[in-house]
């Protein structure tokens, strides 16, 4: 579909594309003529990151089972769109729901994620699944992933894309929202929360982006008790004040290997982004390692087969298969690791951790995700209505877990539909 003509804020239909056959033939010629690396001869599990042991199994069935074709047939069963807003085309699926209490939500994706991440919630929060609150869902595309273009040049970092998802809401008539997002999209949902609140009424997170509580005149006028629980929590140790595993900060740095060691890909991504992609562009298993790491690190493994499994039971390969795909297929996994660069550069996250969320808040801290702060620091730091600790997901829960996120958005959307926010 050609859209060399859509004006801003204006909508076409998108169709998503098949693989030529001269696509296909380059991939396969490509995965068929793969130089695998050297490795150490002991297996030391993914401690040096993705193995070969590991990628090899997925690589061959890329090639031989997996059917993108299939994929697009399930894919196609959404309404796709692109608009034009602030020089680039946006990707976005949008499903009315034919329910009158329906109320307007829209899904944002992180990274190394796209749109797909939430297959398996559009259907259910559309139609209000089992007797829940249905929902006019929205799933963008973040700029530079996926279907979505990519930027051609500096500049499009969380503020902007906040300001791009938001316009897209009122551009297409949803004037106030309820807002779900985890990784990039919580970073990002995080600004519209707190800057785009006329608009956004209810913010819905797996991965909360604030500050503890630290002595500020605020906190210790409402919450001295808090900030002395914090305060010992830095002499004593956060397991020892707030219990174990309820606080996972990851050494609190963007781009430090020395303070976070799972924090190496952030380092590159934020600072030399050109010379990755020329690997993870020109190799298909380039780009699927790169990928994996993630997916078995971040996602709920039990410890007795976190070292010897790829992937959680929870996701399947098919599911793994198609999020690489869709890199692969539209060239962006280049584009997609910039957003780590303009937010590193233009020193976002502070801007994004820093103010309070005055806007109705829920959290649902899933088990193994990578980031998580006790509800303590959660209620000083924002409007705290609904807090859920889930007994297992990670950093993927709508892939997961999905009747856990579902069944918390449902009840946190429910809340803000009977407390007429959105009205």
């Amino acid at each position: 579909m050609s859209t060399s003509t859509l004006g801003e804020g204006r909508s076409e239909v998108f169709y998503i594309p098949d693989f030529t056959l001269e696509q296909k033939r380059v991939l396969f010629e490509k995965i068929n003529n793969t130089i695998w690396p050297n490795e150490l001869e002991k297996i030391y599990g993914w401690s040096l990151g993705a193995p070969t042991w590991a990628v090899k199994p997925l690589v061959e069935q890329w090639v031989n089972t997996y059917n993108w074709e299939a994929t697009k047939t399930e894919l196609d069963r959404w309404h796709h769109y692109r608009i034009q807003i602030e020089g680039l085309k946006l990707h976005y699926i949008h499903e009315e729901s034919t329910q009158t209490n329906a109320i307007p939500i829209v899904l944002l994706h992180g990274w190394p994620s796209t749109f797909y991440e939430f297959h398996k919630l559009i259907e259910p929060l559309r139609d209000g699944a089992n007797q829940g609150q249905p929902f006019h869902v929205v799933v963008p595309s973040l700029p530079g992933f996926g279907f979505s273009e990519a930027p051609k040049e500096k500049g499009y970092g969380v503020e902007k894309v906040a300001k791009m998802i938001n316009a897209l809401m009122v551009h297409l008539g949803y004037e106030k929202y309820m807002y779900h997002g985890g990784d990039w999209g919580a970073i990002i949902g995080k600004w519209i929360a707190t800057r785009h609140n006329a608009n956004c009424k209810a913010y819905h997170t797996n991965l909360p982006m604030s500050i503890p509580p630290l002595p500020t005149l605020r906190n210790l006028i409402f919450h001295p008790l808090k900030v002395a629980k914090f305060l010992t929590s830095l002499v004593l140790g956060f397991d020892a004040v707030y219990g174990v595993g309820k606080t996972v900060i990851g050494g609190a740095t963007f781009a430090n290997a020395e303070l976070n060691k799972e924090c190496g890909y952030r380092a590159i991504q934020g600072t030399k982004p050109y010379t990755l992609a020329f690997g993870l562009t020109d190799s298909p298993v380039g780009l699927l390692g790169w990928m994996l790491e993630k997916y078995h690190d971040w996602s709920y493994l039990p410890d007795d087969v976190r070292a010897a499994q790829a992937l959680p039971d929870t996701i399947s390969s098919k599911e793994f298969l198609t999020q690489v795909t869709i890199y692969w297929l539209t060239n962006t996994m280049s584009s997609s690791i910039r957003l780590y660069y303009e937010c590193l550069h233009q020193k976002e996250m502070l801007k994004v951790v820093l103010p309070r969320v005055k806007i109705p808040v829920a959290v649902c801290a899933f088990a193994h995700d990578i980031f998580k702060m006790p509800k303590e620091w959660l209620e000083t730091s924002t409007d705290l209505h609904q807090f859920s600790e889930m007994p297992s997901g990670g950093h993927f829960p709508a892939l997961e877990e999905p009747q856990l996120l579902l069944n918390d958005l449902q009840a946190f959307g429910k809340m803000i539909k009977h407390s007429k926010i959105l009205d």
